[in-house]
């Protein structure tokens, strides 16, 4: 609901635009990064995944490089050697096994059957949070998680060029990149080391492009040396890296001017766009059982959001309810104990008083029944200071 007041109705307004604008800027640079890949591995004569993104972490390093050593854009978190392996290194290997083995499914499936399998991501993010420990398990959203698998099935069921290899290669993708969102939380986000993209490029791409260089060198250098077909068009390499480094700033920017759940909501929308954009480009065969699943698969999807949506407020709701109830007791409390203070105070000067009026009537009594050492005290009250030696001398004499 706006608000009544003209100001405030165009200042929401202008707000809401503008999340818009990075929803449609984020969708728009996602799709690209997505066709484009598909395009360079499959039909512009470059079929080699791990060379490709061997290639975009070679980039990705070098610009992060740049931005945080050279021209100091953002700023290092000075990690020693010890906690770089422990804490990047394995989200490094992670990437690099969730990046090789995505681009590797373009190869044998479909834009739009892969972007049906990224539907259980929700549910392998929630099964691997639950063994690590970072998220509570839940039969509700369990059940929710079958459902989505459910709709999966239906979907590779309707799929009519499917490839077992693809298929295996894109769930073991899609385990990776779970895995990978997980251990993000635990090994950085929870030491207080959250990045921004620039940051993430300046540390993990470099561990992600020293896992790659193992399976590159086992698997794609030896079939580009024998191959002679293929072709390394370096303006379409360089083109295809700068897309995928400005959809990380894209990235960045959705989720910190919205939200995440925006992210995730948008997603679905990007997921069906690419389904018609894959059959529209790239010819890809689209059935009703294909669709049928990936609906079932978007409400599962639509479903966990909301119920993370509710959870969050539910325990908003409950952290305000604590603070609300410590409040008066904490108000309360402060408030005895001033009270304890005050009395206190009042106590110990009422002793002092007593000690005192104790003390002068004790003296009065002595003075009275005492009169000669009261005046000899007096005496030496008002006794002078003695003078000093020459003077008494000199006095004697007169």
């Amino acid at each position: 609901m706006l608000p009544k007041d003209a100001g405030s109705r165009t200042k929401v307004v202008r707000e809401v635009m503008k999340a818009y604008s990075y929803v449609l800027m984020w969708m728009s640079i996602s799709i690209s990064v997505i066709m484009f890949n598909k395009w360079v591995l499959a039909y512009s004569g470059f079929p080699f995944p791990i060379a490709l993104t061997l290639w975009h972490m070679t980039f990705c390093s070098s610009v992060g490089f740049l931005a945080v050593r050279v021209f100091r854009v953002v700023k290092s978190h000075n990690m020693t050697p010890k906690d770089y392996f422990m804490r990047v290194m394995p989200i490094g290997f992670l990437y690099a096994g969730s990046l090789w083995l995505s681009n590797s499914s373009y190869l044998y499936l479909s834009v739009s059957f892969i972007q049906m399998t990224k539907s259980l991501m929700p549910g392998l993010v929630y099964a691997s949070g639950v063994m690590i420990g970072t998220e509570k398990y839940s039969r509700g959203v369990t059940l929710n998680m079958l459902l989505i698998a459910f709709g999966v099935v239906v979907c590779a069921y309707g799929e009519l060029n499917l490839v077992i290899q693809g298929l295996v290669q894109q769930l073991a993708a899609l385990v990776f990149e779970a895995m990978r969102l997980t251990m993000v939380q635990v090994l950085i986000n929870s030491k207080g080391l959250n990045m921004n993209p620039l940051q993430s490029l300046y540390y993990v791409s470099p561990a992600c492009l020293i896992c790659l260089l193992f399976p590159f060198l086992a698997v794609d250098f030896p079939a580009m040396r024998v191959r002679t077909d293929w072709v390394f068009n370096p303006s379409v390499m360089l083109a295809n890296a700068l897309t995928a480094f400005i959809l990380n700033l894209a990235v960045f920017l959705l989720i910190g001017k919205t939200s995440a759940l925006t992210m995730n909501i948008a997603g679905v929308i990007k997921d069906w766009m690419l389904i018609f954009f894959s059959f529209y480009i790239f010819k890809a065969p689209v059935t009703v059982i294909n669709l049928a699943g990936y609906l079932f698969c978007c409400s599962g999807v639509v479903v966990y959001n909301h119920m993370k949506l509710q959870a969050i407020r539910a325990k908003v709701a409950a952290t305000a309810g604590k603070d609300e109830e410590k409040a008066p007791l904490l108000s309360n409390q402060v408030h005895e104990r001033s009270k304890e203070d005050i009395l206190s105070e009042i106590r110990r000067l009422q002793r002092e008083m007593t000690a005192l009026e104790d003390r002068v009537e004790t003296s009065n009594k002595v003075m009275m029944l005492n009169p000669s050492t009261s005046a000899s005290s007096e005496a030496k009250a008002v006794e002078p200071t003695p003078a000093p030696a020459d003077v008494q001398s000199s006095s004697k004499d007169r």
